[in-house]
């Protein structure tokens, strides 16, 4: 548990490549609210959009909505 006003770590490899897509790529940012769209943008396509290997190469979010949507399985009793 995090300890009170401490935001937990995101995993390196999301934190990385964050990093080099979005902070390393701009060179000055105008003001905060342009900053805060960008990362909103990266953070919707990383949820959103991009292909995921893991889950059979489809983005995040529709791998959970087919999650959701399958029929709950009910374990069977001898």
């Amino acid at each position: 548990m995090p300890r009170r006003g401490r935001v937990p770590r995101a995993p390196r490899p999301s934190t990385a490549r964050f990093k080099a897509e979005i902070i390393e790529h701009q060179s000055l940012w105008r003001d905060v609210d342009e900053i805060e769209r960008a990362v909103f943008q990266w953070v919707a396509w990383y949820n959103a959009e991009r292909l995921h290997s893991a889950l059979g190469h489809v983005p995040p979010d529709e791998y959970e909505q087919a999650h959701w949507a399958r029929p709950e399985q009910v374990p069977q009793t001898a």
